[in-house]
């Protein structure tokens, strides 16, 4: 995100610079450059700070506020720059939390965090697997394959 504004601010500057003396536009992009600062500043100190955790079948999150920890529904990946990911996740109240997790944060199990977030999640429960199987099953003989036939030989 810093990168993203120190681009735009050296656009600004260079409009600043290319522009007229009593042009007024620089200016107003200056105004706005400066609250998109407070408003990065703002959200940075915001930040949740806690451990985001996966047993292999629930995501939760805990930090001082949540000492047992909050279910979360699996995080959605939102931005992947391969050295960090931006998360979102939502808790089971509806709140919606966004998280820049880092590599250089925790090297060693950086790649389990990335399987983890990118895994497709199966159902929970015996019986939600056998309905998934039962449907699989039903759908498999339907499917013909044309060129499947075997060969004849003249």
């Amino acid at each position: 995100m810093f990168v993203g504004w120190l681009f735009a601010a050296s656009v600004t500057l260079w409009w600043w610079l290319a522009s007229a003396v009593a042009e007024w536009r620089p200016l107003l992009g200056c105004a706005a450059l400066l609250i998109a600062a407070w408003g990065m500043a703002t959200g940075w100190r915001r930040a949740p700070v806690g451990q985001l955790q996966w047993d292999g079948q629930r995501w939760r999150w805990e930090s001082s506020v949540y000492r047992s920890g909050a279910a979360l529904e699996p995080p959605a990946v939102v931005l992947d720059v391969q050295f960090a990911l931006l998360l979102r996740l939502d808790n089971q109240a509806g709140a919606v939390w966004w998280l820049w997790a880092e590599q250089s944060t925790s090297p060693a199990r950086w790649f389990d965090l990335r399987r983890a977030v990118f895994a497709r999640h199966r159902p929970t429960t015996l019986q939600d697997t056998e309905a998934v199987g039962g449907t699989l099953g039903e759908l498999t003989p339907t499917v013909k394959h044309t060129h499947s036939a075997p060969a004849r030989h003249l």
